[in-house]
């Protein structure tokens, strides 16, 4: 009798363990099926928080693209307005100083026809003074100005020596003897080299 007791309360024991066996299994399962739910939840957010990001930056390049396009067309058009500016400079650059030539010519034409209509040389002279006069006070008022050149140091920076030749002094050695050609600098900066002879 006991036997029985024990085999059954054996047979309960076991058909408990079966069943909590199986019950942890069920637990089991739906725990792993409970964790595969969240990686695919977590799958589908991370997707779309990539598309998200795909299309945040497919929008940034889109907006860099126009900006550099406009910008692009901007530069163009600057460019072209001061390449125009520039053509329309050049043509009408020289126009007041050619203006301000035209008296001088004026005048060198008044003493042409005095040449012809007198024989005094001195008059003649003096008229041609007076309009070389005024032609060089027009180009220091436009900062032309001679370079001296006689006597002084040989110097390459506003010299282009043509030939040499014996010294008549001794002090003169090394030093311009002779100028063929002026030179001139406009505010500073050689306009024309002085075509000189060197004093050795």
């Amino acid at each position: 009798m006991t036997k029985k007791v024990n085999n059954k309360a054996e047979n309960k024991s076991k058909q408990k363990d079966t069943k909590s066996k199986k019950t942890a299994h069920k637990e089991e399962e739906k725990l792993v099926n409970e964790m595969h739910e969240d990686a695919k939840e977590e799958d589908a957010v991370s997707e779309e928080q990539e598309q998200d990001e795909l299309s945040l930056l497919k929008n940034t390049v889109e907006e860099y693209k126009d900006k550099y396009l406009r910008l692009s067309a901007e530069f163009d058009n600057y460019r072209r307005r001061t390449l125009n500016e520039k053509m329309e400079m050049t043509k009408t650059a020289g126009q007041d100083i050619l203006l301000n030539l035209l008296p001088v010519v004026d005048d060198f034409e008044r003493a042409m026809l005095s040449m012809k209509e007198t024989d005094d040389k001195e008059a003649i002279v003096n008229g041609i003074e007076l309009i070389y006069n005024k032609f060089r006070d027009f180009l220091s008022q436009r900062g032309v100005k001679e370079i001296d050149a006689m006597h002084t140091d040989f110097d390459t920076d506003l010299h282009e020596a043509l030939t040499k030749i014996p010294a008549p002094k001794k002090k003169l050695k090394g030093k311009v003897v002779d100028v063929i050609e002026k030179g001139y600098m406009l505010n500073d900066k050689v306009m024309r080299f002085s075509k000189v002879v060197i004093g050795e």
